[in-house]
């Protein structure tokens, strides 16, 4: 009976020890998780101005008439009357291009009836600018007005006229290397922050996101100037 009574002491005590030593490496397992898993979330951002390095500006001009071959005649005198003063700034025949014009017959249209319409054809004719010289253009357009004394009017965008001269930036691949490298160093500082904050040091980086490039008008009075920005998100471990 004895035996048996210390057979079953033994196999408790035993039991308990392996509890005791299973619960200890279940808690210390849970605490290295823990430290694996202490991480913060850090933010950079970097902004750039840029000039626009292209330029594009579509002259639109429209002509009316009734006789389609006089109507052809001033749509190609308007036409070499831009070119020509297009050239006289210094333009080459590689940064213009001479779209041919659209006709349209407007006694064609049902909704319109031969006594409404005073001239049957309308044309309209774009001569387009695209060019790297974004500052030359520019002065250009200060002086379309020129134009008007030879007998041709430039006419806007019917919805938009803001909208008639564009400006890009396609530079972005050679300032991408130091702006992610700006945005991850301002990231760096504001996890160092945090880590000072809270008693930590800084560990290595787990996940970093590099974001997405945003290339936008400064203000909408100098679309030419380019804001560029990017924002970074680094995620680093914390150690004690």
């Amino acid at each position: 009976m004895k035996n048996v009574q210390f057979k079953y002491i033994c196999e408790a005590l035993i039991l308990s020890i392996g509890l005791f030593l299973a619960g200890g490496a279940i808690k210390s397992g849970i605490v290295k998780f823990k430290e694996m898993d202490r991480t913060v979330t850090a933010k950079g951002l970097c902004e750039k101005e840029v000039k626009a390095d292209k330029v594009t500006w579509p002259l639109k001009f429209k002509e009316l008439g009734n006789d389609p071959a006089e109507l052809y005649d001033r749509i190609e005198n308007n036409t070499q009357t831009i070119v020509k003063f297009l050239k006289g700034y210094g333009l080459t025949d590689e940064e213009i291009s001479i779209a041919p014009p659209a006709m349209v017959d407007q006694q064609a249209n049902m909704s319109y009836s031969s006594e409404q319409v005073r001239y049957r054809y309308k044309a309209n004719c774009v001569v387009t600018v695209v060019s790297k010289n974004v500052d030359l253009v520019r002065k250009i357009v200060s002086n379309q007005a020129k134009l008007m004394r030879q007998g041709v009017t430039i006419v806007g965008n019917e919805y938009d006229e803001t909208s008639s001269v564009t400006y890009e930036f396609t530079g972005l691949n050679e300032i991408k290397p130091e702006m992610i490298a700006e945005a991850t160093k301002n990231a760096r500082k504001t996890a160092e922050q945090f880590a000072t904050d809270s008693e930590s040091e800084l560990g290595k980086i787990k996940t970093a996101d590099q974001g997405q490039f945003s290339i936008n008008d400064r203000d909408q009075n100098t679309p030419w100037l380019k804001n560029i920005r990017v924002v970074t998100t680094v995620v680093y471990y914390l150690n004690d």
